[in-house]
């Protein structure tokens, strides 16, 4: 299964903007720019979208630990923050409540870690980085 996205910036990487465009529709031409990655902007941005993803597959990652363990959870929150410094992601933090029927309390740290090992968005945030690049003297008009 491959998934894509579509990022347009035009401009300087502080006076610019861009805009992002997903495979599925959910984010269409939703603007991003330097206020908003690096400032108080309203619009959204790279490790916005890192902390969506990164606490959404988690959240589901624990469903499966948990169902494999013979446990339905009701509901699992997950809230991640992504921590930028100086041009780097730095760290991914996870919290976590989840509402499990049966499961003892003492118990649920190890299907949380295992989530958290396992997730694929997880791995991915340390990961081999590849490429294919080309410069483009124009893009056709629907791009």
């Amino acid at each position: 299964m491959k998934r894509t996205a579509t990022a347009n910036w035009k401009g300087t990487g502080k006076e610019g903007s861009g805009k992002l465009l997903t495979q599925s529709g959910v984010i269409k031409n939703k603007s991003y720019d330097f206020r908003s990655r690096f400032e108080d902007g309203s619009y959204t941005n790279p490790e916005e979208l890192i902390a969506a993803a990164h606490a959404g597959c988690y959240s589901m990652k624990l469903s499966f630990v948990l169902g494999a363990a013979g446990f339905t959870p009701n509901r699992i929150e997950t809230k991640c923050t992504i921590t930028l410094e100086n041009g780097v992601v730095t760290q991914s933090h996870l919290e976590v409540k989840a509402k499990v029927p049966k499961l003892r309390a003492k118990n649920f740290p190890q299907y949380a870690e295992e989530a958290k090992a396992n997730c694929p968005i997880s791995k991915l945030l340390n990961c081999e980085i590849t490429m294919d690049a080309q410069q483009v003297k124009s893009f056709k008009a629907a791009e």
